[in-house]
């Protein structure tokens, strides 16, 4: 199934060679199907001239020839391999049927040169018709033979998505958007307040710049070229940016510090300006070319394309881990799974972490590039693509898909006819089966809790049952903004740290939640390390009315266990507290027994029991009603107290 594509893409080249070898010989001396002394002599001009690479002259004798004779299949077969030179498939399409009208059996390999220019232009019935008959007629041929029939497999496939089509709604973005440049690679925030694109115009053939447009209102801002450092006089585009805006990965060629062909590049947003982007280097770039990045939710692997050595075919995708700031794996292949004989590029892995998007031309498909996506299972492995369906897919070449956090709509880049442009930017609403895990997000600002001042901090936001980070990021520099990606579905922990400061804990839990929920704004206030300064530790679990430590509250514990350990003066009260439920007494000895399981946690792990006290409050210090269940659940809390330093 999967050389199917890649056998038809190779029988243009094979059958034109075939043609062109027939032609030469009726040139050289072979009885032409003509008995027309004119026809034959305006044939033969038109050989020299195409042997000389002069279409244009060639088409005006090869005409002169066929106005003379209307039946001779020979200069049908020329004018056809003239046409497919210069491209025009319909046109060489219509001169080979010509040709097959006369006599069907003169040549049978045109029927297969035919049949394969048909599906080349979407023309599935007609090509299966053509194979058809090439097959039946048996030209004797083993390997066409073996071409045709899996060139009939694409044409079925083909009628069967035709028939069955997905929903597709193309809406072209706007005229702030778009224009009469090309508008095409989208690269968007998760909170889609943000778009990068990639702007060129190549009629006029102007170099690749990124632009960039703001949501304001619910409508796009008129798109502004980025400028200096991301854009130079080079080429940049293939572009991708991070869920929470603040890194954009591209694609540069030939520049000075450059390993190949191609490489990959990075850059960070620092307030309103981004730094100057820095070639990724060694093992993820090579004396290869590298292209087409796309970057996790957590920011720690990179998916991208590349022809290096070691493929599974001739461009394969791949991943690379970030191992430390700025440093990253020796890429993996991303195997059978994805990858082909053929050509596997422009993935997208969704913040979900767990949907990719790409396109090849190595699968079942409508011809071209098809688009496909594949989702992770529970053991981290890629799961049988399958191909996104007809009309997304055609016969023509689709690719650089992207698909927002909610994962109800893509973007995408198309030449249809009334547009801005040759290419503009679309979005369409993606059909249930094909979306990617819903991602909410979080949004707000980090301060100092005393100064007001907007801090730069580190998020984290980890599965309670996994204990897997699944989101990382800073907010930014100046602004103290952060946008964190929430996969819809399990249990979080938030963790805000900053050096000199008590971290912040959240507890988020979107168990269950099938669709999008309202994102979560919230601003974050850190605390300095102060005598005094208190935090309720949010992701602290015990079974009703028990005090054993709940497997999921491991993640919690080990961040309190590394503050103890980066800040080994500080010594600190351990307090459990309780709703009103139940006698004082009762209440008062839960919570210290609460209090003292993770006392006796940090003392395991290392931490010396001098710089720890545990006491329990009971119901003595609410921060809330206790007349109503949410009230109640905030005072059934466990914090720690900050008692020196």
């Amino acid at each position: 199934m999967q050389k199917s594509l890649t056998i038809v893409k190779r029988i243009s080249l094979i059958l034109v060679l075939i043609i062109l070898t027939s032609t030469v010989l009726f040139a050289q001396g072979r009885k032409l199907s003509s008995k027309s002394k004119k026809a034959v002599s305006h044939y033969e001009a038109a050989v020299k001239l195409y042997d000389a690479y002069k279409n244009k002259e060639c088409l005006e004798e090869i005409n002169k020839a066929i106005e003379a004779d209307s039946n001779f299949i020979e200069a049908y077969f020329m004018l056809a391999s003239v046409y497919t030179d210069l491209k025009q498939k319909t046109d060489a399409i219509n001169a080979y049927q010509k040709a097959i009208s006369i006599d069907e059996e003169f040549f049978p390999g045109a029927l297969f040169t035919v049949a394969n220019l048909q599906l080349s232009v979407g023309q599935y019935r007609e090509a299966g018709i053509n194979y058809q008959k090439y097959l039946r007629l048996d030209e004797g041929n083993p390997m066409k033979k073996r071409m045709a029939e899996k060139a009939m497999e694409a044409v079925a496939f083909a009628l069967q998505q035709i028939a069955h089509p997905v929903p597709f709604n193309l809406v072209n973005m706007g005229g702030n958007v778009n224009s009469e440049n090309d508008e095409y690679l989208p690269a968007i925030t998760a909170d889609e307040q943000t778009l990068i694109i990639t702007v060129s115009n190549m009629a006029k053939q102007t170099f690749e710049d990124f632009y960039i447009c703001h949501k304001v209102n619910n409508e796009w801002t008129k798109a502004q070229n980025m400028g200096a450092p991301l854009n130079t006089a080079g080429n940049e585009g293939a572009q991708c940016i991070s869920p929470d805006g603040q890194y954009i990965y591209f694609t540069a060629c030939n520049r000075d510090d450059g390993y190949g062909s191609c490489d990959i590049y990075s850059s960070h947003k620092i307030g309103d300006k981004w730094t100057l982007p820095e070639n990724l280097g060694e093992p993820v770039n090579t004396t290869a070319w590298e292209s087409q990045p796309s970057i996790s939710a957590d920011g720690k692997t990179l998916y991208f394309a590349s022809a290096r050595p070691g493929g599974k075919g001739g461009m394969d995708i791949w991943s690379s881990t970030q191992i430390a700031e700025g440093k990253w794996a020796v890429p993996v292949n991303l195997g059978d799974s994805i990858n082909t004989i053929n050509d596997d590029i422009s993935p997208f892995i969704h913040p979900d972490n767990q949907t990719l998007y790409f396109s090849s031309n190595g699968r079942m498909g409508m011809g071209g590039k098809d688009i496909y996506f594949s989702r992770k299972n529970a053991k981290g492995n890629w799961g049988t693509p399958v191909n996104i369906g007809y009309p997304i897919n055609t016969f023509a070449d689709e690719i650089n898909l992207v698909v927002n956090a909610k994962g109800d709509l893509a973007f995408y880049s198309s030449n249809k006819p009334g547009g801005y442009g040759k290419l503009d930017l679309y979005t369409f609403e993606l059909y249930k089966d094909a979306r990617p895990m819903a991602v909410n997000y979080m949004k707000g600002k980090v301060f100092d809790a005393e100064s007001h001042q907007n801090l730069v901090a580190r998020f984290e936001l980890i599965n309670l049952e996994t204990g897997e980070v699944v989101t990382q990021s800073k907010s930014e520099a100046g602004s103290g903004e952060f946008l964190v990606c929430l996969p819809t579905g399990k249990e979080f922990a938030l963790n805000v740290s900053r050096d000199g400061y008590l971290f912040y804990s959240e507890h988020i839990s979107l168990s269950g939640t099938s669709s999008i929920m309202k994102p979560f704004l919230k601003d974050v206030p850190l605390k300095p390390i102060q005598i005094g300064e208190s935090v309720v530790l949010n992701n602290i679990f015990f079974e009703t009315d028990k005090f054993d430590l709940k497997p999921q509250s491991k993640v919690e514990l080990n961040k309190l266990l590394a503050l103890m350990k980066q800040n080994p003066g500080l010594k600190i009260e351990i307090s459990g507290h309780t709703d009103n439920v139940g006698s004082e007494a009762h209440n008062i000895s839960l919570s210290g027994s609460r209090a003292r399981a993770v006392y006796d946690y940090l003392v395991t792990n290392g931490i010396a029991a001098a710089r720890l006290t545990s006491k329990g409050y009971g119901w003595s210090k609410p921060v809330d009603t206790n007349d109503t269940e949410a009230g109640r659940a905030n005072n059934r809390r466990t914090e720690f107290k900050v008692v020196g330093k």
